[in-house]
């Protein structure tokens, strides 16, 4: 399983990278990982018109895309579109930061699971 992880470097600049879930305890059918302690979920409704400037993540947290797609683009260029099902772990809470556009003109829900 990947989780799409955006983070800032010492330059300031935000890059994308993916992470693998790491599978630590089987329970019958399933896997499960390593609990990651979480402090509130917060759940989202984004228009379907909207671009955002620049702008580093207000805190480490998860981005879970329920349904509809979110482009983001890292400082350093790079384009990912994360789609419905799809995990963001955000860290670039200093530097440039990134920007967020939606792609499919229709309204998006997601789940925000915060870190910090």
């Amino acid at each position: 399983m990947r989780i799409h992880n955006l983070y800032c470097d010492e330059h300031g600049e935000s890059h994308f990278r993916d992470i693998e879930v790491e599978w630590e305890t089987k329970r019958n059918a399933s896997m499960l990982s390593r609990p990651i302690p979480a402090r509130e979920i917060v759940f989202r409704r984004t228009s379907g018109d909207y671009e955002t400037a620049f702008h580093p993540a207000s805190r480490r947290q998860f981005i879970i895309n329920l349904d509809g797609g979110v482009q983001i683009t890292a400082s350093d260029g790079e384009v990912r579109v994360i789609g419905p099902g799809e995990v963001l772990l955000v860290e670039d809470t200093s530097g440039k930061g990134h920007i967020s556009t939606s792609i499919s003109a229709k309204m998006r829900h997601s789940v925000f699971v915060r870190l910090e």
